[in-house]
């Protein structure tokens, strides 16, 4: 999978209204993840008090990851999140990035930025407004503004960058890269992303905690709904007028296994490696299951619903479909789609409760 296709793809999903207006750029196929049920989830972590929180935790800390190995010597006071999601596992530990990614295109005049005003992040973020370091789309990250931020530690996680990009980072200031293992951009699943990013604040036993938690959550929706381990289940969203299923790898499929549904492993296979496949017409099969979970905003939807080679599966002749909004109203898709220590509670809430209707 070529980083080109993640942020085309990804533009679409975590912006999907773009097609309404420029007004509405925010409206993308979804931020979907990866994301929550019944039991209890990990108590709320309490917010810095100001972007320059330092990390606290054990240090020094030595890091290992795909470009090499960096050491954090001692708690960062600014740090820079260069990853997508990677400033809300930063926010989940009480710290708060002086400087971010724009994953979902904010709305031109809107403010404050809609990254810091999901559900589940505006509360972590109060009134504080980091610096916007890279807009979802552009081809790397602004080096001259990160400079001008005097970060200590920029966490590059959930990333495309490559070796030329993590060796410019690292001349500004410490920077962890992707996990050691991950073969592709975004294919880590998100405990070991969560665990990654915890160590390097030195906060390892607390990100245990909290990804032990999340598994609790999701074990928790498994054994309340034992009826979902006899039905197959697949989460798909809308995209360039057809229909794009997510992988049992992808972070939505995850979450959607995660509760106790059975995947379509077939879909991985078509998907040759990538988060999503799309499905021409006559492979509309792939998605002929028992529940069908559509990530999608408004426009999507309906363009979807209009779909007749989708509109006569049997699934949705038989109201088992759940329409979840994207980046709009509850943006129950971004909460799935982001997958992290802050997101993943609320979207298993969110996906376990559209699960249970119809």
């Amino acid at each position: 999978m070529f980083a080109t296709d993640i942020r085309d793809f990804r533009m679409f999903l975590q912006g999907m209204t773009v097609a309404k207006t420029a007004r509405r750029l925010v409206a993308a196929l979804s931020a979907a993840i990866l994301l929550a049920g019944c039991g209890s989830g990990p108590e709320p972590q309490p917010r810095a008090e100001s972007a320059a929180t330092p990390a606290g935790g054990a240090f020094p800390v030595t890091v290992e990851h795909a470009f090499g190995s960096t050491v954090v010597a001692a708690a960062p006071q600014r740090v820079v999140s260069v990853g997508y999601t990677d400033d809300q596992a930063i926010l989940a530990f009480g710290v708060k990035p002086v400087g971010m990614v724009d994953q979902y295109p904010n709305p031109p005049g809107q403010s404050p930025d809609v990254n810091t005003q999901w559900p589940w992040t505006k509360d972590r973020w109060g009134e504080t407004r980091p610096e916007v370091i890279m807009t979802n789309g552009d081809a790397g990250p602004n080096y001259e503004k990160i400079a001008t931020l005097r970060p200590d530690l920029i966490i590059a996680v959930y990333s495309e960058i490559d070796q030329a990009a993590y060796d410019r980072l690292s001349k500004i200031a410490p920077t962890v890269g992707r996990t050691k293992t991950e073969k592709e951009p975004f294919s880590a699943p998100w405990q070991d992303n969560a665990l990654h990013i915890a160590k390097a604040l030195g906060k390892a036993d607390e990100g245990a905690t909290l990804v032990n938690g999340i598994q609790d959550k999701l074990d928790a929706a498994r054994a309340a709904h034992p009826e979902f381990a006899g039905q197959t289940a697949v989460a798909v969203s809308w995209y360039k007028n057809s229909v794009a299923p997510f992988t049992t790898t992808d972070v939505r499929g995850r979450l959607v296994t995660g509760i106790g549904f059975k995947g379509r492993t077939e879909i991985d296979e078509l998907a040759g490696g990538s988060f999503y496949t799309v499905l021409s017409p006559e492979r509309i099969d792939l998605i002929d299951v028992d529940r069908i979970f559509v990530i999608a905003d408004q426009a999507d939807q309906t363009a979807l619903k209009k779909f007749e080679l989708f509109a006569n599966l049997p699934a949705v002749k038989n109201g088992k479909v759940s329409y979840l909004l994207d980046s709009e109203g509850p943006a129950i898709g971004a909460a799935m789609s982001q997958g992290t220590l802050l997101s993943l509670p609320y979207a298993i809430d969110e996906l376990v409760k559209s699960a249970g209707q119809g």
